[in-house]
């Protein structure tokens, strides 16, 4: 809590076990303050005086070096806090002879102090015990002879030898092998994931049947994992808008506290008792302290960022949290997000023979010298293209160059005519097909269609974020196409025809009806992502950019992660808001009860210390798992809509 609430740094706990209770240091120094209390009541009943107030002075020491350094620390750097209002008034209550209340006083908020720090402790150990996925040894293999070695020592370039059965020890490239990887444990999904020479594998992935031969692409201390627990604790560090609205409150509230606790003194003094007064002035320095107050938002965004990175949901800080949990609007990325990034090409104009040949080698020839994801596809359909020169981009619309010297354009019907194929195209679209149209000197000479299918979890998925928010397709594609699979899907509203910059003007102007969350690949919608109230990248496994730049990256590739991720930050922030109404509450009701006397220091502190612990204990629920970030289950297989046969390849 420091400064900002109850004083003394949280536990940190790099051990290979979570804390226990009775390991966390200001609970067992609470425990000695309890015993000295304990103690101290047979003795003051025997009289013995003297023993009863070293017994209670011992309880005072013990309780108070859980929170008096951090005060004192506080007050050199000019800082108050709410440990600064404890520690006067458990001096103010020694200087009035009333050493039992001020014992009392320690001894309580020593155990809220040493359960808040057990409870963020542990909170952090889950996080970190995602690098215990990272096995203790790992097989290389030098010269062609395996050889055991350390996981730390890996660097970029060794061949590691992964035996079915084994975690990878850390990122790579599969060499040689085929296999099914489980990597439930790092993305939350529990359907196995095919790897074979080429494909990409990840710390912490448990392999299946098959021995791989993996290259190591990166360092332990840089893998995925490792990259995943740095930036969570990162994020942990960063505050919502709640919590900075409890800061907002705590801050003046502390000094402010102070002067009203010093006007009670001196105009009670002036007007009636001043030792009554003075006593009742401590006893609202403490009813007034907005311990839990400080508390309640980091316990709950820490432990519930801390249980959404155990199943792949890096969320990046309280703020991220926060904001995903209040979303109204919920805008989709088509390609990549919605369908399954996979496009193939599904019919070429003209059908007959030559025609439809010289279409693909044009096409494939500028697409050659592209990245676009159409290009994968007719590159597929055309592995050999022929050389084009001079060959540019035009943003949003398509390709143009040179090729066997003829200028070549390829690109959206619009930026290029359809001609004559112009009914044709549109019944492509229609289907839910990207078509681009191919021109050769002037003239329109054919087309391709080319399609990218709906992920199997896509209606499903929207259906479930309708519950709580409105769904809207952002898509580059033309209208037709968009509506064809935004009707399968199951979204009404499609806003089609979009180039980059225009998909955050897009969502600019979404906002004017609420939170928006921007759901993209973390790369090609980063202006839309970066607008919105909150960017999410699906698929972040291995992705530097989306897990250094998104809000929310759910590193897996299964939709249905999104609504679990809007579950769990709506009953996060549910949380947040409870423990803030009723730590408001506390304070509110406490006050005029001890400033007019009805309340005493003692029992004011166990109701203080009684609601902070029911702050901390509610703030940690948002921390379990239950039902809702639980792994998903695989889905039957899905067989992508047909194409008309009249334009069939």
């Amino acid at each position: 809590m420091g400064d900002s609430c109850c004083g003394g740094e949280a536990v940190q706990n790099q051990a290979a076990a979570p804390p226990q209770l009775w390991q966390v240091g200001k609970l067992q120094l609470a425990a000695v303050a309890g015993l000295f209390l304990l103690l101290a009541w047979p003795a003051g009943r025997a009289g013995s005086d003297g023993a009863r107030l070293a017994l209670e002075c011992g309880a005072l020491t013990a309780g108070g070096a859980t929170f008096v350094p951090a005060a004192v620390r506080g007050l050199l750097a000019r800082r108050l806090g709410v440990d600064t209002l404890m520690m006067l008034a458990a001096v103010g209550a020694v200087l009035l002879g009333q050493v039992w209340e001020a014992a009392a006083l320690a001894f309580l908020y020593s155990i809220s102090e040493g359960l808040e720090g057990w409870s963020l402790a542990r909170t952090r150990y889950g996080l970190r015990a995602l690098l215990s996925l990272v096995p203790d040894r790992a097989t290389v293999l030098r010269a062609g002879s395996p050889v055991e070695v350390e996981p730390a020592a890996l660097v970029p370039g060794d061949l590691l030898l992964v035996k079915p059965g084994e975690r990878v020890a850390t990122d790579g490239i599969v060499r040689a092998g085929r296999t099914a990887l489980d990597v439930s444990a790092i993305t939350g999904e529990s359907v196995p994931v095919e790897a074979g020479p080429g494909d990409a594998v990840y710390a912490g992935s448990v392999n299946g049947g098959g021995a791989l031969e993996v290259e190591v692409t990166s360092a332990v201390e840089d893998n995925t994992l490792a990259r995943v627990v740095r930036a969570v604790e990162q994020a942990q560090a960063d505050k919502g808008a709640a919590q900075r609205l409890a800061d907002r409150v705590a801050r003046p509230l502390v000094p402010g506290v102070l002067l009203l606790s010093l006007l009670i003194a001196v105009v009670g003094a002036l007007l009636g008792d001043p030792g009554l007064w003075i006593e009742r002035a401590l006893v609202v320095l403490v009813a007034a302290s907005p311990c839990a107050l400080a508390i309640s938002v980091p316990v709950t965004t820490v432990s519930a960022i801390g249980a959404a990175s155990r199943v792949g949901l890096l969320v990046k800080g309280g703020a991220a949290m926060e904001a995903l949990g209040a979303v109204d609007i919920v805008a989709l990325d088509k390609t990549g997000t919605l369908t399954c990034n996979r496009p193939s090409v599904v019919a070429v104009l003209p059908h007959d023979g030559p025609g439809r040949r010289e279409v693909l080698r044009l096409a494939a020839a500028l697409e050659s010298r592209s990245e676009h994801p159409l290009a994968r596809a007719i590159l597929s359909a055309w592995p050999e293209p022929p050389a084009a020169l001079d060959v540019h981009a035009v943003a949003g619309s398509g390709l143009a160059g040179t090729v066997d010297g003829r200028l070549v354009r390829l690109g959206r019907p619009g930026f290029v005519d359809p001609g004559r194929y112009a009914e044709q195209v549109r019944t492509l679209q229609d289907a839910g097909a990207t078509v681009v149209v191919v021109e050769a000197g002037g003239e329109a000479i054919g087309a391709v269609a080319v399609r990218d299918d709906l992920r199997p979890e896509a209606a499903e998925t929207v259906r479930l974020l309708r519950r709580h928010a409105e769904v809207v397709m952002l898509t580059g594609d033309n209208p037709a196409t968009a509506s064809a699979l935004a009707a399968e899907a199951g979204i009404s509203r499609v806003i089609a025809d979009l180039r980059p910059k225009d998909k955050a003007r897009e969502v600019r102007a979404l906002l004017g009806s609420g939170r928006v969350a921007m759901v993209g690949d973390g790369v090609n919608d980063a202006p839309a992502l970066a607008t919105a109230s909150v960017g999410i990248a699906m698929g972040a496994m291995g992705t530097d950019v989306a897990i250094e730049t998104a809000d929310v990256a759910l590193m897996g590739a299964d939709l249905r992660h999104l609504p679990q991720a809007l579950d769990h930050a709506r009953r996060a922030r549910r949380i947040m808001l409870q423990n803030l109404v009723l730590s408001a509450a506390i304070v509110v009701g406490l006050v005029p009860l001890a400033a007019s006397g009805v309340l005493g220091l003692a029992t004011v502190v166990a109701v203080h210390e009684l609601a902070e612990v029911v702050v901390i204990a509610n703030g940690v629920r948002a921390g379990r798992l239950g039902k809702r970030l639980r792994a998903i289950a695989p889905l039957p297989q899905r067989q992508p809509a047909p194409v008309p046969v009249s334009a069939g390849v």
